[in-house]
């Protein structure tokens, strides 16, 4: 069986509290559900992790190694400043996809520069909630086509 870790940065457990126009209305509990049954649907066992500390995410990271055959990660405000996630992320060389509610690309320039990006498998953001389930999508064909 697979297994994928999915994490979630800092504030996304206010979500359906904060800024719904950017960011939705459906909480963090519900998008946790929906990411568990997708990942069923691919026989993948998920482990779901989120935290407004960067030392945890960092954390969180080096732990999966042997653990997890890809990662999901919404960095949330962490995107553009933590080279720590990012230096996590290569360390522990499995495939990355990065998941954003909101389209980055579309917002303040500063949130459009992504520390992420460039040593991620793929970017998907501006889906809301659904970007999650897409990212499994996608992780499932990308590991599936390096095997």
């Amino acid at each position: 069986m697979k297994k994928l870790l999915v994490i979630h940065g800092p504030n996304l457990n206010m979500l359906g509290l904060r800024e719904p126009g950017h960011y939705g209305s459906e909480n963090l509990e519900s998008i946790n559900a929906s990411i568990a049954d997708e990942a069923k649907k691919y026989a993948w066992k998920v482990d779901i992790f989120q935290s407004n500390t960067e030392g945890a995410i960092v954390d969180k990271i080096q732990g999966c190694i042997g653990n997890a055959d890809c990662i999901i990660i919404n960095p949330a405000a962490y995107t553009h400043t933590s080279v720590a996630i990012r230096d996590a992320l290569l360390a522990v060389a499995i495939p990355v996809i990065e998941v954003h509610l909101s389209n980055i690309h579309k917002r303040e320039e500063f949130r459009k520069k992504s520390l992420i990006a460039d040593i991620a498998v793929g970017q998907i953001c501006g889906f809301g909630a659904l970007g999650y389930r897409l990212a499994i999508q996608a992780a499932s064909e990308h590991l599936d086509g390096a095997s």
